[in-house]
């Protein structure tokens, strides 16, 4: 195949035909098989009628004999030089790509662990579990020597319990949190990060603790890139947990320095387009890091919307440090959720994702993303939010309405929710159930949160019977990755282990941009998709030097 080029450049150099190689590649196949080699340059060359493609070794030498005049060359492109190199070098990982934490425990210890052995990062889903529960997951993982990472949700409702989990971080030595849905600071994650702060002997101030944090606005970026507030030091200082000298130090640092982007993701979200956001983003990175001359160099990746070889490069070519998966991930064999989802999920298009009201926020009308193919769950949710709204508590429903919660959504009286609500708090945090005492209109509010809060657990289990209101947590970049899988082996649920999916996306993209250098080139290369299919990672290997 020749490569005609729409206008004429003087040739470049000369090249040498690598050993045991083609030196002219003319066919797609060759041409694709020669893009895969990643790490490898191509060379465009002039020969009779027109530009080819040759492997080879580059030289300037004019007095070389086998001389070949190229125009233009493909660069490598190894999987590890994607992204910002000191995240990885920081993080102890080999690829800047990070599973990201999902709720109930749906990014699993699995799924942590095939992450880390894989030499990328992956984070347990922490969020609505038990301390219980959380401290089994830390057991687990820091046996197996891999750099992991655990979740720390914003609980506006529940601090006590923000509080008990930072500190369970902080007594078994956890380094790394995702800090996720925060709306504002608070002085448990202040804590985290502040923990263990010094100055080494070059006189840096060293941070033992990290945090990841989650955002999808400017107003919160702004307080995760700034140093932590003086007046949650001065508590720290006042309790005892910091040193007057250590929170001196703390001015020094940035409360995140890695900052996930979160666009158009599942759970919570703006729905933010990434293409908008990461550029404001990473334009106030720039301004805190010239503000505050943090030795800590601040970094900006990228989450919600990843799910293909196209959008990873994209994510790349705006800059990110690091990629951010999630709902591809819950679709995976690792994630701890059941097949009957995994299925779903696996059907799901673009078009099949909705907001609905949050469980933990469900007062603040904050709203997450879930699927509404094949569940009633976000029309039941946003009911339930709008009664809320309506009325100022439980006996002031009208006879109707309270009689369709009875049989449909609850499938229990209200009085019977509200008695196991009120068991349940009484053991997590008695202060809620006082609190609903006092006020009917939160009593009802808890009774509500009672089937949000259920609806992701009678999913993750697989209650067949509870189908019709499981809660998905998931974003379209779902649908996305199920047409960019169709027709491969990735078609099949029980193919999907997340190692698998990270590959093929990082592969992808990697032979993505190789070809998009030839188009810049002046190369008339028709793209083909095919050239992107998903494959096994035996055959992604050997395209690997």
């Amino acid at each position: 195949m020749n490569f005609n080029q729409t206008n004429t450049s003087a040739p470049l150099g000369v090249f040498f035909p690598a050993s045991g190689t083609s030196t002219d590649i003319t066919t797609t196949t060759e041409i694709i098989n020669q893009l895969r080699h990643i790490d490898q340059p191509l060379f465009l060359s002039h020969a009779a009628g027109g530009e080819q493609l040759g492997a080879g070794q580059f030289s300037t030498n004019p007095d070389d004999l086998l001389k070949k005049n190229f125009s233009g060359m493909v660069l490598p492109c190894p999987l590890e030089h994607f992204g910002d190199p000191s995240f990885c070098c920081d993080h102890g990982i080999k690829y800047p790509y990070l599973g990201g934490s999902m709720a109930k425990g749906i990014s699993s210890v699995k799924m942590a662990e095939e992450f880390g052995k894989a030499g990328m990062l992956g984070f347990f889903g922490a969020a609505g579990q038990s301390l219980e529960n959380v401290e089994e997951a830390i057991t687990s993982l820091k046996k197996m020597g891999i750099p992991y990472g655990f979740n720390l949700i914003h609980s506006p409702t529940e601090p006590e319990l923000e509080k008990a989990l930072v500190e369970l971080y902080l007594q078994h030595n956890i380094n790394l949190i995702e800090a996720s849905a925060f709306l504002s600071l608070t002085l448990p994650i202040i804590r985290f990060r502040t923990h263990g702060i010094y100055r080494n002997e070059n006189g840096e101030v060293v941070t033992p603790n990290r945090i990841i944090a989650k955002i999808s606005r400017e107003e919160v970026a702004a307080r995760f890139f700034a140093p932590p507030p003086e007046k949650y030091l001065k508590q720290l200082v006042d309790t005892g947990h910091l040193t007057a000298e250590q929170a001196a130090m703390a001015h020094e640092v940035p409360v995140a320095q890695d900052i996930t982007v979160e666009a158009d993701s599942g759970g919570h979200t703006d729905n933010r387009p990434a293409l908008s956001l990461f550029p404001t983003i990473s334009s106030q990175k720039e301004m805190f890091q010239q503000q505050y001359s943090y030795h800590q160099k601040l970094r900006v990746g990228l989450g919600g919307g990843v799910s293909t070889p196209a959008s990873a490069l994209s994510a790349f070519a705006m800059g990110a440090a690091y990629l951010v998966t999630g709902s591809v991930n819950q679709a995976c064999v690792e994630s701890g959720t059941c097949d009957e989802v995994r299925k779903m999920l696996a059907e799901t298009r673009q078009a099949d994702i909705t907001m609905a009201p949050s469980g933990d926020m469900f007062e603040m009308g904050v709203k997450v993303q879930v699927v509404k193919r094949g569940t009633m769950f976000s029309i039941r949710a946003q009911k339930l939010y709008e009664l809320y709204r309506a009325y100022d508590s439980m006996d002031s429903l009208p006879t109707s309405e309270r009689e369709k919660l009875e049989k449909t959504f609850f499938r229990e009286r209200l009085s019977t929710v509200w008695d196991q609500t009120r068991r349940y708090f009484e053991v997590r945090d008695p202060r809620q159930v006082e609190k609903a005492d006092a006020d009917p209109k939160y009593k009802m509010a808890l009774v509500f949160r009672w089937y949000l809060g259920q609806s992701p657990v009678w999913a993750n289990r697989g209650e067949s019977s509870r189908k019709i209101d499981y809660q998905i947590w998931c974003g379209p970049a779902m649908g996305a990755f199920n047409e960019w899988a169709r027709g491969s082996f990735l078609e099949d649920v029980q193919q999907r282990k997340v190692v698998n999916v990270a590959f093929n996306i990082l592969f992808g993209a990697a032979v993505l941009q190789r070809a998009n250098q030839l188009k810049q080139q002046g190369s008339q290369f028709q793209f083909n998709s095919s050239m992107l299919a998903p494959m096994e990672i035996d055959e992604i290997k050997e395209f690997l030097s």
